[in-house]
């Protein structure tokens, strides 16, 4: 088949596009002028959208994944739907899709039932489609947030189109976004975290929710260094790189909210959790959780508490030394000596 050839049957397919939809991604519904559903693969949620009617922005058909940014039409629908491998199987599902005659008799299709990765395998692209951040505008914003000593930080990359929809009845804006890995203890992406980026590299996105994330996340985390026998966690991200900059060796995880933080799972090798609390009810309540599942399996718990809203502020406001000052007076002197360089 010639490229125009397939253009054709994709214009066909974008005439039933609503048809095609309630078909091959039976698991999402109508909404205006665009169906929505959570990927490619037919996963229930809503951030992949497929244009239901031709308008001036584009043609019947044609879809984006707002989550990951990747788009196509109707055949590519059918093709990961299906999970069909080969173009020309694509073609005659299409063609009985639509009653044409087939090109040539041909045996029945036995359709692969495709692994439904949902929003996982959405943010496993992203990351994948993501750069490091060296030289990005990550490092000039948590450069702005006084996070300068950026090792062992490769669960963070950059995207500088990640698209944002306020909401499902309004297309997607492209915004710059600090895209970080969340991983299950064997290290396996199961989620993704996005933070939009004002262009500036001067804080978060003029947007009314700059930060979410996809996928599985309960008991997971983003994590920074390997896991050993004395790690801490908090909340944000920003707070537990802050604090590994007074910390750099110690392995850390973000846990994205505090209701994820009290429920992170720990590594077996764990024997002592910094636990670092945001000053507010939210962050008691994550702490007091935690600290109960770390005692009852006899880890060490110790909460480290910000002098003002979280150690980013911490840090933005006191400065790196007052920090360094205030944990190294915190934390068992054994993990000073082994994760904090020499005072001065």
């Amino acid at each position: 088949m010639t490229r125009q050839d397939a253009s054709d049957l994709a214009r066909r397919l974008g005439r039933q596009a609503e048809a095609v939809c309630r078909h091959y991604l039976s698991s999402g519904r109508r909404v205006g002028r665009y169906w929505l559903v959570g990927d490619v693969h037919n996963t229930p949620g809503r951030s992949l959208y497929v244009r239901l009617k031709d308008s001036p922005n584009g043609a019947a058909g044609k879809w984006t994944d707002a989550a990951t940014g990747e788009h196509g039409d109707l055949l590519d629908v059918i093709r990961e739907s299906c999970g069909l491998a080969a173009f020309k199987e694509v073609v005659e599902e299409a063609r009985t899709f639509l009653a044409m005659p087939q090109s040539r008799p041909t045996p029945p299709i036995t359709h692969q039932v495709p692994t439904l990765h949902g929003s996982p395998s959405a943010a496993r692209r992203l990351f994948a489609m993501s750069q490091p951040i060296a030289g990005t505008l990550v490092q000039s914003y948590l450069h702005e947030r006084g996070i300068t000593d950026l090792h062992g930080t490769g669960n963070l990359r950059f995207h500088p189109r990640c698209y944002y929809r306020p909401d499902e009845h309004v297309a997607p804006e492209a915004w710059p976004a600090m895209i970080a890995a969340i991983t299950d203890l064997d290290g396996k992406i199961t989620g993704a975290h996005r933070t939009w980026l004002d262009p500036t590299g001067r804080g978060k996105a003029p947007i009314d929710r700059p930060r979410r994330a996809m996928g599985h996340l309960l008991g997971n985390a983003v994590r920074f260094g390997a896991s050993g026998d004395v790690m801490a966690t908090g909340e944000g991200i920003e707070t537990v790189l802050s604090m590994r900059q007074v910390l750099p060796d110690m392995p850390m995880l973000a846990a994205l909210s505090a209701t994820h933080l009290a429920a992170v799972l720990l590594p077996d090798t764990l024997r002592r959790l910094y636990i670092l609390r945001d000053d507010d009810a939210a962050g008691d309540g994550a702490c007091d959780r935690l600290v109960d599942r770390t005692n009852a399996v006899g880890i060490e718990a110790i909460v480290l508490s910000p002098q003002l809203g979280d150690f980013n502020e911490d840090l933005r406001t006191l400065g790196l030394e007052a920090l360094r000052g205030q944990t190294r007076m915190k934390i068992d002197p054994r993990d000073a000596a082994r994760f904090m360089e020499p005072a001065a």
